[in-house]
């Protein structure tokens, strides 16, 4: 008979620790002892405190935070209240948000303020070394081709990769469906281009990402803001009866962790939603930047999964999780893809073709997968902590988004407290966040902001002190 292999020094220290957590000896928040503490306690060395601590991280019962220590994590069904679904769009609406988006963007590149606004991937978790390595390499053994132009649909082993990559996400896609594209925001305006014509509505989550209303905007076309739950997203509901009483000609979402809301729609609705749109032949233009960063087990799938008639135009980029900066994205627009390459050659001719051979080469050489297990790891730790600030430092009646993917957080402010106004005071004070009014052609979000979580710092958490300090202080304002 085979006997149990006996656990190993840390992990019969996790153990003992998470036998103290469970029976509520350290309840959540609650800060554990330390690691020299627990070393000398136990007559262990300060590396076998750390496998057992880091083992404890793993299993989601305690975190780190900088300069602090370890505490024992929070549980959701302990933190605040969820926003409510928002509110069905009034009438279409022209798009005018660029004066505000510009102002955002210009304060992400301002060094003197902490970066709570725009949603840029945290640079220290991004493989900058090794993308460096293969870009040399790239341009040793392939400088000739490197100076010459890719013309669309781009690379092909590149676009092959994708395609590799998209079977995860249950899509049957060939390479050469697949267009290059320069970044997902480029990918999504071809999608509309491909279409829509100036004038067209066009239906959208609510909120949704400035860089999607942008596109509408430079393109002259009306939104109509559909109903999105913070976890569930659009409301399927309300979109078949905006379809009924409207001349939608397609309908945009984020599938997969939007942006502002990190909402994600379950499977089943994503099945339903292509349905829906099947049956009103209206196209669905999906953008899935953030799905690869999910915290759950598995990675979710696109709806693009369910297109059994080439109707849905799926965009994503690397941008989120490789390099901001490279800027490579991909378009696979179904049956509208002879227009999709058209339309990429006339607005821009060409990605780079260097950036397209480094990302391909790093996804051929399989490190993109591990690099993928590390930032989910890392990006799921910095939404909790963000989050746990949130809890400990804003007033008690703002509401909180629960993601479980990408890293953005978007809360609900008192309601007398209007976000531009705290957006003022916080960039006076050194801090830059996005204020609500930047993610709804209408205005619906005067109360909220966007929060990016993709890094978390000691910095962080004084700057989160003092936005609650703000936020106390103009709701007391208010009469």
């Amino acid at each position: 008979m085979l006997s149990t292999p006996k656990p190993l020094l840390y992990q019969e220290i996790a153990d003992r620790l998470a036998a103290l957590i469970r029976q509520g000896t350290y309840p959540p928040g609650a800060r554990v002892p330390s690691v020299r503490q627990t070393s000398e306690h136990q007559d262990v060395s300060i590396s076998t405190v750390l496998q057992a601590y880091s083992l404890l991280e793993s299993r989601g019962l305690i975190e780190a935070r900088p300069q602090s220590g370890y505490y024992v994590r929070r549980q959701l069904v302990e933190r605040l209240r969820e926003p409510e679904m928002s509110a069905a769009g009034r009438d279409p609406s022209l798009v005018s948000v660029h004066e505000l988006t510009m102002m955002l963007l210009d304060d992400a590149v301002n060094p003197k303020l902490v970066q709570l606004g725009a949603a840029l991937p945290n640079p220290q978790l991004l493989p900058v070394k090794k993308l460096n390595r293969i870009m040399a390499n790239q341009m040793r053994q392939h400088a000739a081709e490197a100076h010459q132009y890719l013309f669309p649909p781009g690379l092909e082993s590149l676009r092959t990769q994708i395609a590799q990559r998209a079977a995860l996400s249950g899509c049957s896609l060939p390479p050469d469906g697949i267009v290059i594209t320069s970044g997902g925001v480029e990918a999504i305006d071809i999608a509309l281009h491909a279409v829509c014509r100036p004038g067209d509505i066009v239906a959208t989550e609510s909120p949704m990402y400035f860089g999607t209303l942008q596109a509408l905007e430079v393109q002259g076309l009306r939104a109509l803001e559909i109903p999105t739950h913070p976890r569930d997203g659009m409301s399927i509901e309300a979109l078949a009866f905006a379809l009924e009483h409207n001349a939608i000609r397609a309908v945009l979402v984020i599938s997969n962790f939007n942006n502002p809301l990190g909402s994600m729609i379950p499977d089943d609705k994503k099945r339903e939603l292509v349905g829906l749109l099947n049956r009103y032949d209206v196209p669905l233009i999906e953008n899935d930047v953030s799905g690869e960063i999910y915290f759950g087990d598995k990675r979710p799938q696109t709806c693009k999964a369910f297109d059994t008639r080439g109707s849905v135009m799926l965009c994503s980029s690397f941008s989120k999780d490789i390099s901001a900066g490279i800027r490579i994205g991909w378009i696979a627009a179904g049956r509208k893809h002879a227009e999709a390459a058209w339309l990429k050659q006339t607005l821009s001719a060409c990605s780079p073709s260097l950036p397209q051979m480094v990302v391909a080469e790093f996804l051929e050489g399989g490190g993109y997968d591990q690099h993928l297990r590390r930032i989910r790891r890392e990006y799921a730790r910095n939404v909790e902590l963000l989050s746990d600030a949130v809890l400990r430092y804003f007033p008690s009646d703002v509401r909180l988004t629960r993601p479980s993917g990408g890293f953005v957080l978007w809360v609900g402010l008192p309601e007398k407290v209007d976000s531009l106004e705290l957006y003022k005071m916080a960039h006076a004070g050194g801090i830059t966040i996005a204020p609500g009014y930047v993610f709804s052609p209408t205005q619906q979000f005067p109360n909220f902001i966007r929060l990016n979580a993709a890094e978390f710092s000691y910095a962080t958490e004084r700057a989160m002190e003092r936005l609650g300090g703000m936020i106390g202080e103009l709701a007391a304002a208010q009469p």
